[in-house]
């Protein structure tokens, strides 16, 4: 009996960007459990990496505020330990810290790394042009931002010093 050999198949080369949906990443909120971005279709989403022992940490409190004048957008929050681990707390550390001096009610996420072999699938989908169709991008520090369309395009991003109410936001909205 003759042995059959399967043919060999060369690599397939990405040729072209791979755009994929926002809505369709998985992600826990700070309390374990699974976020439906998709239930956010139709709003603007503004995601900041945060901490509590950054010297942005007062955007916090500026965050709130266009979470509540702008009924269109979804703030999320995304607590991150990776710019000199000024993270450090649990989840529910991060809850109380939050609630307690900012009056925090927007959304927050589990706490994740954005940048390096880590990264959750939403720091590469926001941080790659071939996830997002639109740029790449490195995060820098903490309380960096990422704003997404109503229909889940990726806008621009804005580096730590771009307060929440900067004109280069809010002209999205």
């Amino acid at each position: 009996m003759k042995k059959v050999e399967k043919a060999k198949t060369a690599p397939i080369k990405k040729t072209m960007t791979t755009k994929t949906s926002i809505y369709d990443i998985k992600i826990n909120s700070l309390e374990g459990k699974s976020i439906d971005l998709s239930k956010f279709i139709g709003n603007h989403i503004l995601f900041v990496n945060v901490a509590s022992e950054c010297g942005f940490t007062n955007q916090y409190k500026d965050l709130q505020k266009l979470s509540d004048t702008y009924k269109n957008l979804t703030i999320i929050g995304v607590p991150c330990n990776q710019f000199g681990g000024q993270e450090s707390g649990d989840s529910s550390q991060i809850k109380t810290f939050c609630e307690r001096n900012y009056g925090v009610n927007f959304l927050l996420t589990e706490k994740i790394e954005v940048k390096g072999n880590k990264q959750h699938p939403l720091y590469e989908w926001l941080t790659k042009k071939e996830f997002n169709g639109k740029k790449s991008s490195t995060v820098k520090w903490n309380f960096q931002k990422y704003l997404i369309n109503k229909d889940g395009d990726l806008v621009d991003y804005f580096y730590s010093i771009t307060k929440p109410f900067s004109s280069k936001i809010i002209k999205h909205l």
